[in-house]
């Protein structure tokens, strides 16, 4: 019996893959990845709807939670991990659900994703509630673990936004924001880690990147939240308040030293020959937005 998953049929075109040159092999792979840009592309008002809709429960003080299983489940941890030394963004604020808990990460843990109600525990675990939002993700779209973690997080009051591969899957019935990402059968049947994966990193960078600029974690497209916790992001930090404010080197240290390493409260000290102290408040008052404090001189 053919399976109707888009993601679990076999693609036509590369019938003959395990006979190809590796130069061909590498272009096969490459090629068939730019499907998952086109899909991603095609969901672009899915994510924006979803973005929006996200918004004010974060400006409320909500979390990020990602729930999935196996690839899907790691990207979310992956996604989860990054907001905090790209944007700030607090750790306890970005809540990675992966079916299994930490041990899914590097090995498959049998039978964990297709229990429903691991799903609805893990949700309930975390305290979900109704400020907070959980994107599901699973590139088949029937996960059980997934899908109760979106029942669950529904119940809770959360808002609930699905990604998944195939057209008319349970997961996006079952969400309020549904993010269709139909990438189609894989070059390699099944391996849902390929193009399906791609299109779910895709989508997921979109949109916490695309919230944390609405959040005021981006001046310009400069990553003004970035927190420096080696030398490559100290050496970055700087070199974003060179560009922002057009102050040498030594300027722009001097200036991240008394802002405790914040970029944007250096940004904002030098444009408007402020102490940290007087950006900080400056700051405070327009939500962390560094443009609206610039456009508000005191």
């Amino acid at each position: 019996m053919t399976d109707p998953r888009r993601t679990e049929q076999v693609h036509p075109q590369y019938t003959n893959l395990d006979t190809l040159p590796t130069t061909e092999l590498v272009q096969a792979f490459a090629d068939d990845q730019l499907n998952a840009i086109q899909a991603v592309r095609q969901a672009a008002p899915a994510i924006a709807a979803a973005i929006d809709a996200a918004f004010p429960r974060l400006e409320r003080g909500g979390r990020i939670v990602y729930a999935g299983a196996g690839t899907s489940g790691r990207l979310g941890v992956l996604d989860a991990t990054e907001l905090t030394p790209t944007f700030s963004w607090p750790a306890e604020r970005a809540v990675p659900l992966i079916a299994g808990g930490e041990r899914a990460i590097r090995q498959a843990v049998e039978g964990a994703e297709d229990s429903f109600d691991l799903g609805v525990t893990d949700v309930r675990g975390a305290n979900v509630g109704p400020d907070d939002i959980l994107i599901g993700v699973a590139a088949s779209g029937t996960t059980p673990y997934v899908l109760g973690t979106l029942q669950a997080a529904r119940e809770a009051g959360a808002l609930t936004i699905a990604l998944a591969n195939n057209p008319g899957a349970p997961l996006l019935a079952a969400a309020q924001c549904a993010i269709l990402l139909d990438t189609g059968p894989e070059i390699i049947s099944g391996s849902t880690r390929l193009k399906a994966g791609t299109a779910q990193k895709i989508t997921l960078n979109t949109l916490s990147s695309a919230l944390m600029v609405r959040l005021g974690k981006v001046y310009g497209n400069l990553m003004v939240d970035v927190k420096a916790t080696n030398t490559k992001l100290e050496g970055r930090a700087v070199r974003l308040v060179q560009h922002a404010t057009g102050t040498n080197e030594d300027t722009a240290r001097q200036a991240l030293n008394e802002a405790d390493g914040s970029v944007k409260t250096a940004i904002v000290m030098l444009e408007l020959s402020l102490r940290a102290d007087e950006a900080d408040r400056l700051l405070e008052k327009h939500a962390g937005h560094a443009r609206a404090a610039l456009e508000d001189s005191p």
